[in-house]
Order: structure tokens, then sequence, then C-alpha cells
């Protein structure tokens, strides 16, 4: 799709859907970022969208939002290749957070990553709810919130 296209079909977007608290982007790529936060702020999706560039900035984050400091997201959607910590191995730290605590976010791998053995690996963590390809569209999010929200 060419680029006019993609921003078009941001207004096929449902806006009875369910609006979410606050979605984190744990994305290295700035405009990936801008276009995501783009896209779920344009339809009302979150109230909140929070940036983190890597797997330990969401860590970061997440920690914050533990004591308070900072909304728990609803969703957080998580790219795999960054730098400091990838998104996998932020996911081994995010599983040892207590299960009562995740069970209120849904954890969507999102990336470009084609590898079978990225898809394979993403299958072994059970928090992780769904693996989508970017670029992000407003039908991945329109299924991903009507289905789990």
């Amino acid at each position: 799709r060419d680029r006019h296209n993609i921003f078009d079909s941001i207004t096929t977007l449902s806006t009875t859907m369910k609006q979410l608290g606050c979605v984190l982007l744990v994305e290295d790529d700035d405009t990936t970022n801008f276009f995501n936060q783009y896209l779920i702020q344009s339809k009302g999706l979150a109230a909140e969208v929070a940036i983190a560039i890597n797997g330990q900035e969401a860590l970061d984050y997440l920690e914050k939002a533990g004591r308070g400091e900072a909304n728990v997201p609803d969703l957080i959607l998580l790219d795999i290749n960054m730098p400091v910590m990838n998104g996998f191995e932020f996911i081994e730290h995010y599983e040892k957070l207590p299960d009562d605590w995740k069970s209120k976010i849904l954890v969507v791998m999102l990336t470009t990553s084609l590898h079978p053995d990225d898809l394979a690996r993403a299958k072994q963590h059970p928090s992780i709810a769904a693996y989508c390809y970017k670029p992000l569209m407003v039908d991945q999010l329109t299924e991903l919130v009507g289905t789990h929200f």
C-alpha cells in the first residue's frame, strides 16, 4: 500500500471501539513510533500512548507503573530488534512479574521479522498474545481490541 492509502484506512476504525487506558509502544524506530502513536490517538483507541525505545526502558516504565507513578498499560506493542534489550530479553524479564499484575496487560509482538525462528520463539512465551507484522494497520488494531478487550 502506498502511504496515502494507509492513512486513509485509519478513518475506517470504528469509533465505538473500547478505549484503552494506556498503550506502551516498545520500539526504537522514531518513524514507526510516530505512525503507531498517530494511528492509536487519531481513533481514540487509548487515553495515553507511552513510548519506550528498548526493552530496558519498557521494564523501567512498568516498574514506575507498579509504584503508581505511571499508568499500567493495557496493551504493549513489542518490537524484537532493539538496542540495549531486545523484545525477547524483555519478555523473559516480564514473565517474572507477578501473575496477577501481568493479567491486566496484553503483550503483542509487532515486528518486521519474517524469520520462522522468531515466530516459533514467540509462541514459546505464554505472555505473548499475538505476533503481528509491521506496519500496524487498522484491521490489526480492530481485531486485537475486539478479541481481547
